[in-house]
Parts: C-alpha cells; sequence; structure tokens
C-alpha cells in the first residue's frame, strides 16, 4: 500500500496535479530520558569511518542538527550534556512498478549486473554513474539513525531511526525530512514502530 500509494503521488506531480509530497516514514524510538532540561546541549560524536568523509558528514551533521534544534537541543561543543551519534544510508534500486520483462528479461538491463552503479554521496548531493547506467525507474531505500549518549557514563539515552522509500530522488531534501520524522515525540515517544507525514513540496522532492 506504501509503494502503490508513493507511485500515484508521483504520477500525479508529473501531469502538475500535485504541488507536494507526504515523505512518510517509518519510524521506531527508545527513550530513557523522561524529561530534558531546557537548552540541554550537546556535539556530534563520529565514527573513525565517518572522520574519514568530513565533507559527507558535515552535510548530514546540518541536516540531524537543524531537527535536533527543533526538539530544544542546542549543539555547544564544550560544554555538552550528549553525545550524538548519526547515521544516514541510501541504497538505489528497481521500481517495483518497473517492467520486469524490461528490465529482467532476455535484452532488459538484468537489475544487479554491469549495467547499474547504484547511488553514493559526494560532496554535496547525490550522485550516481553515467545517464545510460542509471535505471529508467530507479527507486530509493533511505534510513536515517540518531542516538544520544550522556556525555561522562556513555549511557544511551535516546535511540531513533526512521526508513522511507519511494521515487524521488532528491536525498538532500528528502533526509532532512526524515531526521525530523525521527525525533517526532522526542523525548517520550510513543512505543513501537509508528508512521510518521511531513509534507514535502514537490520541486524540491524533484531537485
Amino acid at each position: 500500500m506504501k509503494r502503490a500509494l508513493s507511485a500515484l503521488l508521483l504520477i500525479a506531480s508529473l501531469t502538475g496535479c500535485a504541488t507536494s509530497w507526504v515523505v512518510d516514514s517509518n519510524v521506531k524510538s527508545f527513550s530513557a530520558l523522561g524529561t530534558v532540561p531546557p537548552g540541554a546541549t550537546y556535539r556530534f560524536d563520529r565514527l573513525p569511518s565517518q572522520q574519514a568523509d568530513g565533507a559527507r558528514q558535515e552535510s548530514l551533521e546540518a541536516m540531524a542538527g537543524a531537527a535536533l534544534d527543533q526538539v530544544g537541543l542546542r549543539r555547544d561543543d564544550a560544554r555538552p550534556q550528549y553525545n550524538a551519534q548519526i547515521g544516514a544510508r541510501v541504497t538505489a534500486g528497481l521500481s517495483p512498478w518497473a517492467d520486469p520483462w524490461l528490465y529482467d528479461g532476455p535484452w532488459g538491463y538484468g537489475y544487479g549486473g554491469y549495467g547499474y552503479y547504484g547511488r553514493r554521496w559526494y560532496g554535496g548531493g547525490w550522485y550516481g554513474g553515467p545517464m545510460f547506467a542509471q535505471p529508467a525507474n530507479p527507486w530509493y531505500d533511505r534510513e536515517v539513525s540518531i542516538v544520544l549518549r550522556e556525555v561522562g557514563t556513555n549511557k544511551v539515552v535516546y535511540e531513533t531511526r526512521a526508513r522511507n522509500d519511494g521515487p524521488y530522488t532528491s536525498s538532500a531534501a528528502i533526509l532532512p525530512v526524515m531526521f525530523q520524522a525521527a525525533l517526532q515525540g522526542f523525548p517520550n515517544p510513543p512505543p513501537g514502530e509508528r508512521r510518521v507525514n511531513i509534507e514535502l513540496p514537490t520541486a524540491q522532492a524533484r531537485k
């Protein structure tokens, strides 16, 4: 149902009928926090692999930082109360609505074979291989995560993840919305997995 809805919204946007798109994220959060003092502070804690790609991590931290600001946390690298570890993953694949004969038949691309390069983060945007190597009907699986630890004890006090899949290419526009969704309900989120919908202008999603 989720993929069917995303596909219908995409068709509407291509025909000029839609001006916005709902980023529907599946969110699951765990909290050991009761209350958070006003103006609580944090700093970003980078894994060694994240330190190796500073430009990518700075972009992700800007996205996550805006969402953390919205829930009342303030970045202070000198006097933090929490360490924030963030992550993001984007996997490009073939749309579930693509013609299987075209892509998997005897003359198709053969998804997963030599003709498909996928997409990866580079600098300030998402880039893939040559135009001829990209599937005509791509589909993107995305996930973001935030883990907060107390400074001093290193105890995990908040953990959250948000997942989304759909046809839009602009991870630079969608990932910030997913970080917002991941922090919905902070610091006392509802139990279990839940759907969080945030509206995004279609023009942003297609950039």
